[in-house]
């Protein structure tokens, strides 16, 4: 399931642990300011062989997995 990769990427990159990611969890609420935001951004595009197109419109794990299911998808 993408979600339980992309959650693994954030507590990797952001050093949370599993149970603080959840779907409406936000970046903010993991204390993640734009450069952690821009690892994060990084490694899914590595991972998923994708482009994410304006990364500042995600604010939210929701908005990650939904844009990376979009562009799978695609």
């Amino acid at each position: 399931m993408i979600f339980e990769e992309i959650r693994e990427v954030i507590c990797e990159q952001l050093e949370v642990s599993k149970e603080e990611v959840l779907l409406d969890t936000t970046f903010e609420d993991l204390g993640a300011d734009s450069l952690d935001l821009f690892q994060v951004v990084i490694e899914i595009e590595e991972k998923y062989g994708i482009q994410l197109e304006d990364a500042e419109k995600i604010k939210s794990v929701r908005d990650a997995v939904n844009y990376v299911e979009a562009q799978v998808k695609a």
